[in-house]
């Protein structure tokens, strides 16, 4: 893996952009916390990519078998620890498309699990932060 740079940038009241070169990423706050509500809560973006990396690992499985993907669905809760006010639970449900071999069900399951973004739980990386 490459080096990757993410600019953020604030264009006025609670948004953040984030930006990646070609493509940028917006969040927001919701109205109550005086923000606007039009963007997702950097939160939700967090657990939303570890939903969408996930997904993405169940449709190539199904691709690279060709097995018609139609009906194929994550559904991704977030379970907050009351202790912490953190996610403390992650639980993931997967619906599988109709006809799916059953001799392939553990393993997509693996490839689920398997999720790029979701192995930075297992392996955090290390942060720093500075001024200039």
């Amino acid at each position: 893996m490459d080096s990757m740079v993410i600019d953020v940038r604030f264009p006025g009241g609670k948004k953040v952009l984030a930006d990646f070169g070609d493509v940028v990423i917006e969040t927001d706050q919701p109205v109550k916390s005086g923000g606007e509500g039009s963007a997702p809560l950097p939160s939700q973006l967090f657990f939303g990519a570890v939903a969408a990396c996930s997904g993405y690992y169940a449709l190539a499985f199904c691709q690279n078998r060709s097995i018609d993907a139609t009906g194929l669905s994550l559904s991704v809760r977030c379970q907050p620890d009351e202790r912490t006010k953190l996610v403390g639970t992650v639980e993931m449900e997967l619906t599988l498309p109709e006809g799916f071999p059953e001799k392939y069900r553990e393993a997509i399951v693996r490839a689920v699990e398997a999720c790029w973004v979701k192995k930075h739980f297992e392996h955090p990386p290390l942060f720093s932060v500075r001024t200039r």
